[in-house]
């Protein structure tokens, strides 16, 4: 009795640890897996087989930990990833090629945009129905407004990694300030007109040449707007003429954030890219606020050393919601990237064994804090860097796969609110020209 004591005291121990939400991060999960966390192998363990996963991230050492907590169970199957070049360009067909080839991966990224894609019927006709009970996976861990079904009800992705939009805040630069992080629009302002009276060029940069630049502001407002709106999302997907007006109210805040002066055009028009570019930037320790998104988030923790200026001058950052009305900002999540299986796989079966194997909340968990992403679980373990999107209140907090709103006018609300922040357009010319902005 008293052995199968402890067995259900380590069990209670784990849930309590995995619903606790801290900003300090989880524990780090030991390299062989718990038996009692759930999972337990379907196939013979003795299986000798190779299996492959393909898709766009150069390396993906997150991946590679999974692949050797599974060989704990299955130690005979051999796991690897593959980089496929111009792998997430809209059209390429690599995917749909590659998935027809000889040499065709097991496992593959899919993405919400997935079903613009030229090729995409071919993707999704190659794909293997997760949802379906005889594969065993458990599909519970996963906040349901993420998990798309297609007409048959089939579920063709599992979600592994999800983003949001935000800023990077300098906190150490904001004590030494004696200022606080601010939580409104006006405080918005108000901190940044502070910030360059006390001798800061950039109070807040960010990528200004593409539809980034402040997009983390005025795109979740955006969104607000419109959510449970049948009226304004008929007229968007159908790109109706007037259909702009919707976007108005977003345009006209990022009109009104840059005739305060807060960003510097030419100096965020010197960033390369959106992603290295933007954080060896907020790196040097001199920009309060760095406008991104989680994707650019999750490349902060391995590009602390690659920054002279940040070995150099550690300091404490984290990521803010932009606030962009009275009451504060917005917690708007999408999917990164997700998983899909070839349903034509030589080795469909312990394909689909790795995915039953991931999906679960301690797996897809450790994936997250792995990579600095959100995770995609109901129980959510947000790395500390995250930790302010936790204060956001439920009614602020907008799942863009639940809002209904097609890629087509989501691309044009991007491209207006761009053309708006960097005065190529007024906001009655981009009102006017939605659906046309190019």
């Amino acid at each position: 009795m008293r052995k199968q004591g402890k067995v259900w005291g380590l069990a209670v121990l784990l849930v309590l640890l995995s619903l606790c939400l801290t900003a300090c991060g989880t524990k780090e999960t030991p390299a062989t897996p718990d038996k009692s966390a759930g999972f337990a192998p379907k196939l013979d363990t003795a299986t000798n087989c190779a299996i492959t996963v393909a898709g766009h991230y150069n390396n993906f050492e997150a991946l590679e930990t999974e692949f050797n907590r599974f060989s704990k169970y299955y130690p005979n199957v051999k796991l690897t990833y593959t980089f496929m070049d111009g792998y997430s360009k809209s059209g390429s067909g690599i995917l749909s090629t590659a998935l027809a080839g000889s040499e065709a991966p097991d496992i593959f990224f899919t993405y919400p945009w997935m079903d613009g894609w030229t090729d995409g019927a071919a993707i999704f006709a190659a794909s293997e129905n997760l949802a379906d009970s005889a594969l065993g996976i458990d599909l519970s861990c996963i906040r349901p407004e993420l998990l798309k079904k297609d007409e048959n009800g089939h579920v063709l992705s599992v979600p592994i990694y999800t983003t949001t939009y935000g800023m990077l805040v300098n906190e150490d630069l904001f004590t030494r300030e004696k200022l606080t992080v601010p939580q409104t629009y006006e405080e918005l302002v108000s901190t940044c007109e502070t910030l360059k009276k006390a001798g800061y060029a950039n109070p807040i940069m960010g990528y200004s040449r593409g539809s980034d630049l402040l997009y983390p502001m005025f795109y979740p407002y955006f969104c607000s707007q419109i959510k449970g709106n049948e009226t304004a999302l008929k007229a968007l997907n159908e790109m109706d003429a007037g259909a702009g007006e919707y976007a108005r109210s977003a345009l006209e805040l990022a009109a009104d954030f840059m005739s305060h002066g807060c960003i510097n055009l030419e100096d965020c028009d010197k960033l390369e890219n959106n992603y290295d570019a933007v954080i060896l930037r907020f790196f040097e320790g001199d920009v309060p606020m760095m406008l991104a998104s989680g994707n650019t988030v999750s490349g902060t923790e391995k590009r602390e050393a690659k920054s002279e200026a940040f070995t150099a001058h550690p300091f404490k950052y984290s990521f803010h919601p932009v606030p962009s009305t009275k009451e504060g900002g917005y917690f708007i999540n999408t999917i990164s990237i997700g998983f899909g299986v070839n349903k034509n796989s030589k080795n469909l079966e312990m394909a689909n064994e790795f995915i039953r194997f991931l999906t679960s909340t301690d797996e897809l968990n450790l994936m997250a804090k792995a990579k600095r992403m959100v995770t995609p679980c109901i129980n959510m373990s947000l790395d500390s860097v995250y930790a302010p999107f936790q204060k956001v209140s439920a009614e602020r907090c907008i799942n863009l796969s639940e809002l209904g709103l097609m890629d087509a006018p989501a691309s044009q609300v991007s491209k207006a609110g761009w053309q708006v922040s960097i005065g190529h357009m007024t906001v009655d010319e981009a009102v006017s020209a939605f659906g046309s902005i190019e």
